[in-house]
């Protein structure tokens, strides 16, 4: 799999007013998801990029503001017909992300938080180089079991797996643009804010957005 390219944090004038693109990966457990949901209620103008899965629903999700659930036949003939951006299985399921529905939302000046994992991250990044990347560790692997154990939904096969998997998973957050240890949840998320407080607030964005104060206190030395 290819290496993407780097990122370069500064975004061209005529873009600024495009949306900005953030990934968000964790270790399963890590909390990413009450995470996510936190920090959308708290910046509603963040908006969900909802991805397709095959996976079944679970309790009080719901299609097409979750996940876009689909049959496995429907994924695959979408996936042959290059419509992801990315796509992944885990653990027997298939997750992928239109590419199409990034751009609209895009180019339609939205902030879009896409959850992923770092697979996916990857494959995001080599299309949307100007994607900003957050990975969201647990504190420790022991809390990390812990929190698999309290979720009570997992067999024990299925927790040594996902522990197996985290150490893989964890060994990727240097690919990332900024990293969050969701030891305390209200700490991490406040961090998780201000990182997209400070993305918005870089200087071509707000030039171009503040250009007509900023023109006319410039003429004001003439």
């Amino acid at each position: 799999m290819p290496q993407p390219e780097a990122r370069n944090p500064t975004q061209a004038p005529e873009d600024a007013d495009r949306g900005l693109l953030f990934v968000v990966s964790a270790p399963s457990g890590a909390g990413k998801t009450s995470l996510v949901k936190a920090l959308l209620e708290v910046e509603p103008s963040l908006r969900l990029s909802v991805s397709y899965t095959t996976r079944a629903p679970r309790e009080g999700e719901q299609d097409g503001v979750h996940y876009h659930f689909v049959a496995a036949a429907t994924f695959e003939r979408m996936a042959a017909a290059d419509e992801f951006v990315e796509y992944a299985r885990v653990f027997g399921n298939a997750y992928g992300t239109a590419a199409q529905t990034l751009r609209a939302g895009l180019d339609a000046g939205a902030d879009l938080l896409l959850e992923i994992d770092w697979q996916g991250a990857r494959q995001v990044r080599t299309r949307f180089p100007e994607a900003i990347s957050v990975f969201i560790a647990p504190p420790s692997l022991e809390a990390l079991e812990q929190r698999l154990r309290g979720r009570g939904k997992d067999s024990e096969d299925t927790i040594a797996a996902r522990m197996a998997q985290a150490r893989d998973e964890l060994s990727h957050h240097a690919e990332y643009d900024y990293l969050v240890v969701n030891d305390d949840f209200a700490v991490a998320l406040g961090e998780l804010r201000a990182i997209v407080t400070a993305e918005r607030l870089r200087e071509p964005r707000q030039a171009r957005r503040h250009a007509a104060v900023l023109a006319a206190m410039l003429a004001a030395d003439d």
